[in-house]
């Protein structure tokens, strides 16, 4: 066995009506007064007001940034610091998605030290710490509340990451009733993007490792067994609860074994496109998974037995049958198919390989290497016919 590290956060909570209970996990940590990090749809749909409420039932009184946006630029993060800054505050909550998560972790390490956000982006920049910070995740899908990593829209089609063991929350809170009533659209889209987490930290060439290896599996299986329930039926709170664990184990898995060429491959149909992030990956999913097959076979024939319980047959059929479930499992829970689905135009393939090269800090954890020539064929692949 290689040598290993393996980071995750301090606590975690999961619990159905947890959330209400926010108040015990900040005494415990000593906030007094959080900000409360979160957008502008969940206040519109009535999800925060109660949580709030409840802390300031406790004697917390609530210093609320609710501007979060998809794709976070620094101005949303500069925006919410200051408002932290100004008021004092000593711990920040994040309650949302992804981007909320994102952003209340770089405000934490912003309003703890004195270093601007432009010198936090890379690995193991933050040189002070971060206030405390509890992170509450509303959807089944980037397990963020349990990834050292956030990332931050820098340009037009632009990101970068900040990525430091400070921003492993002191609390991740999993609450299923947050997530009921979630969109079908939405809790496919995250849904698919957990799945992809654990997938790839399973093959992930560098660091894969027993701990991560366990936790992908098991994540897998929660989220293939689930999905279509939740999508389908998205007040079943068991299918809720078991795809907000998935996703979080996922997370767990991927923030030790990190993700590879369907992220890398992903992320420029997001700048460019503004495709959500989940849906970038189930476009990209199978023709990335096709690819690998020389050098991932093995490891995708074992994925496959958990995708599809029962399976039999040679190494080879059960890997091809793991990537032809997927499709299936895509098509299922009503996402496009293919990138002309998605409205990519096939001219516009050789610009998004080329920024897909820039991506090596993911692109070395693939199992098998990828040239821009290679990026430009699974994109081609993944785009359909005539492209």
């Amino acid at each position: 066995m290689q040598p290993f590290v393996f980071n995750t956060v301090p606590q975690l909570i999961c619990r159905p009506g947890s959330a209400l209970a926010l108040a015990e996990s900040c005494q415990r940590l000593g906030i007094r007064q959080p900000l409360l990090v979160t957008d502008p749809g969940l206040i519109g749909i009535g999800l925060v007001q109660p949580v709030q409420a409840a802390l300031e039932a406790a004697g917390m009184p609530v210093v609320l940034y609710d501007q979060v946006r998809e794709d976070p630029p620094e101005a949303t993060v500069e925006a919410a610091a200051a408002l932290g800054r100004a008021a004092g505050v000593d711990g920040v909550i994040a309650l949302g998605g992804g981007s909320s998560m994102d952003v209340a972790k770089v405000v934490a390490a912003l309003l703890a030290g004195s270093q601007p956000l432009q010198a936090l982006y890379g690995v193991d920049q933050i040189s002070g710490g971060r206030l405390p910070l509890i992170l509450v995740p509303t959807t089944a899908g980037t397990g963020s509340e349990v990834t050292p990593v956030a990332v931050i829209t820098t340009g037009e089609t632009t990101k970068a990451g900040v990525s430091s063991a400070v921003l492993l929350p002191d609390v991740a809170l999993l609450d299923a009733d947050l997530t009921l009533g979630l969109p079908p659209r939405v809790t496919a889209m995250t849904g698919v993007d957990a799945m992809v987490h654990a997938i790839e930290a399973y093959t992930s060439k560098l660091k894969k490792n027993p701990v991560s290896d366990n936790l992908a599996r098991e994540a897998l299986r929660l989220l293939a067994t689930h999905i279509r329930t939740a999508v389908s039926d998205g007040d079943n709170r068991e299918a809720r609860a078991a795809m907000l664990l998935g996703a979080c184990l996922a997370g767990q898995a991927f923030a030790n074994a990190p993700v590879a060429a369907v992220h890398a491959l992903a992320y420029p149909l997001g700048g460019h496109y503004h495709i959500p992030h989940g849906l970038s990956n189930s476009l990209v999913l199978p023709a990335v998974l096709s690819y690998n097959m020389p050098a991932a076979e093995a490891r995708y024939a074992e994925l496959a037995e958990i995708v599809v319980p029962g399976i039999t047959g040679s190494v080879s059929a059960r890997a091809s049958a793991l990537v032809e479930a997927l499709k299936q499992l895509i098509a299922d829970v009503g996402l496009p198919a293919t990138l002309a689905d998605a409205g990519v135009p096939a001219a516009d393939l050789p610009m998004l390989a080329a920024d897909a090269m820039q991506q090596q800090r993911l692109l070395v954890n693939n199992p098998r290497e990828v040239s821009e020539a290679d990026a430009l064929a699974i994109y081609r692949a993944a785009h359909g016919a005539g492209a």
